[in-house]
């Protein structure tokens, strides 16, 4: 790579980072906080509906060790574990995910395809993170 398109690349990463954390946010709020809760603490207005009891996603790190399992909670997001919380496969409003196919690396380089509001969300949760 030549060094003004390096330069380039760099100058524009912490503009995308931060487009990429209000994608996640508003996702988040739009699809996800009626059952988790405006802040994540598992405390939504349709919690009480929901078959399962509903996780505090602030904590998801602590209950993993200290390390967010970015790529476990990816393919919950996007249904692949089939988590059926509320009668179907999560998540609920799975259509909202759909149409925008985005490729990312997880932590360890294994190539992922999903949506791309999906990895919004996911580094939405890993930013959200409160220690014990």
């Amino acid at each position: 790579m030549r060094p003004l398109a390096l330069i380039l690349c760099l100058m524009t990463y912490p503009a995308q980072a931060a487009s990429d954390m209000t994608l996640g946010a508003e996702v988040y709020a739009g699809a996800c906080a009626a059952c988790h809760g405006e802040k994540a603490a598992g405390d939504g207005p349709m919690r009480d509906l929901i078959t399962i009891p509903v996780p505090d996603l602030t904590r998801i790190a602590a209950r993993n060790g200290g390390e967010f399992p970015w790529l476990k909670v990816v393919h919950i997001i996007d249904g692949r574990t089939g988590l059926r919380g509320h009668g179907g496969p999560m998540p609920l409003f799975g259509t909202v995910f759909a149409g925008d196919a985005s490729v990312a690396d997880a932590r360890d380089g294994t190539p992922v395809i999903t949506s791309e509001r999906v990895l919004a969300v996911v580094d939405y949760l890993a930013a959200i993170q409160v220690e014990e």
